[in-house]
């Protein structure tokens, strides 16, 4: 997979894009476990990605649901077994 950002919003620690190989739009979070930071990549709808684009603090929402892990089902790839935390 391949993802390209589209948006970094660096104060409020997320991206928004596109997974090229599929043509989804994306959140990104940056996650942290005891060996490597990464980082994790939420599936959204077309719609979805116009919305948080043009609505930072709707964005900020979404992102801080995906930091609680409410949004798991959205994970473009399934995490490990030291799944990191939220930075």
């Amino acid at each position: 997979m391949r993802f390209e950002n589209a948006f970094v919003s660096r104060e409020h620690r997320y991206s928004l894009g596109v997974e090229v190989d599929s043509g989804r739009h994306y959140m990104a979070i940056p996650a942290s476990n005891q060996i490597v930071d990464y980082i994790e990549y939420y599936k959204l709808s077309d719609h979805e990605y116009v919305e948080l684009g043009k609505d930072g603090s709707l964005a900020v929402d979404f992102a801080d649901s995906c930091r609680r892990r409410e949004r798991d089902d959205r994970l473009f790839m399934n995490p490990g077994a030291d799944r990191g935390v939220p930075r």
